[in-house]
């Protein structure tokens, strides 16, 4: 049963995934802009996504890996959302050109690998979650005020294509993500396999999306959309990653004391309906022998009246001498008389 609704879940996952790069293609085809567009905000909503679940369920997480993460991809994602107001035919930054959205772009990688790599450090050490805020906003205002000063190098040359820059920042980068997926798998053993699989397959899927930009000459280019349909499948992966630590394994954990509590509760009542089953037998018709007195048991045995009746009750004995049995074995004696 259990098998069966994984196996559903997938199913509707891989279905809805390919229906969305289905409308994504389809929207490029019409207006390449709005592709982008649409693309950007998927990967910007899961960004938001990352950073909300991480920081909701970081209790749950067990490390701080995965919390770092989710910092590092809330200014990821604001970058995002700049790079595509910013694109090519938005008219929102007046007076840049293609340039913009394409260092915009560069920056954010260059955020986004240098967090995966360093992000395996927070699996043994304690996190200042303050800290890490104020160097991801400071960091991020400097890349900014470098971009939109003209002091960050240029990208991106209309009517040449990209930079030398560009191109080498692609290479650098994907380095910089290759070291991380080596930095991670000597961590493995500090992660659920199916999370390590999901943050090892998101990296490379980075990293081919990175390689993916080092060839369009149009902004508009396939291998464009190619790298932001990597991109998104990228970021889901890892907030995939976050679901299941911080959700799904907890609630599992949570599932499985309470059915073996369950089942220790059952036990208990089972043991307590015997024992109140073996006290009843003192309320029913027990067999006493009429000469010695023995009382026979349910298995057939026989037994003294005082031992059997100690072993299924509370009962304590103590022995004495009723008046009759007195007059009659001790008649000499006279204590029971006025």
């Amino acid at each position: 049963m259990e098998k069966a609704s994984i196996n559903r879940a997938l199913y509707i996952s891989v279905t809805l995934g390919i229906l969305i790069f289905l409308a994504l293609y389809f929207a490029s085809l019409y207006n390449y802009l709005l592709f982008h567009s649409l693309a950007e905000t998927f990967s910007i909503i899961v960004a938001y996504g990352i950073f909300m679940f991480a920081w909701n369920s970081q209790e749950f997480l067990g490390n701080n890996y995965l919390l770092f993460i989710g910092i590092a991809y809330l200014f990821i994602g604001g970058l995002d959302l700049i790079h595509t107001l910013g694109y090519k035919g938005m008219g929102v930054f007046q007076g840049y050109d293609a340039n913009l959205p394409t260092q915009i772009w560069i920056a954010a990688r260059y955020l986004q690998s240098i967090s995966l790599l360093i992000a395996p450090l927070f699996l043994i050490r304690p996190m200042n979650v303050n800290l890490v805020l104020l160097g991801y906003s400071v960091g991020t205002t400097f890349l900014l005020i470098s971009i939109f000063g003209d002091i960050f190098p240029n990208c991106f040359i209309e009517g040449i294509g990209l930079t030398p820059f560009k191109r080498g920042s692609e290479y650098v980068i994907s380095l910089i993500l290759m070291g991380s997926i080596v930095a991670l798998f000597k961590k493995r053993n500090d992660f659920d396999e199916s999370v390590f699989r999901l943050l090892v397959a998101s990296i490379i899927l980075t990293i081919g999306a990175e390689l993916s930009f080092t060839f369009y000459i149009s902004v508009y280019g396939f291998s464009n959309l190619v790298g932001h349909y990597f991109k998104l499948i990228s970021f889901y992966l890892i907030y995939k990653a976050i679901i299941v630590t911080g959700l799904v394994k907890p609630y599992d954990l949570l599932f499985r004391k309470i059915k073996k509590s369950e089942k220790e509760l059952r036990l208990e009542r089972d043991n307590l309906q015997k024992a109140l089953a073996e006290i009843k037998t003192l309320r029913g018709i027990l067999p006493i022998c009429s000469h010695c007195k023995k009382i026979r048991d349910d298995r057939g045995y026989w037994n003294i009246l005082e031992k059997y009746i100690q072993k299924y009750s509370d009962a304590k004995f103590s022995h004495s001498i009723c008046p009759e049995c007195v007059k009659e074995h001790y008649p000499a004696l006279d204590i029971y008389e006025d």
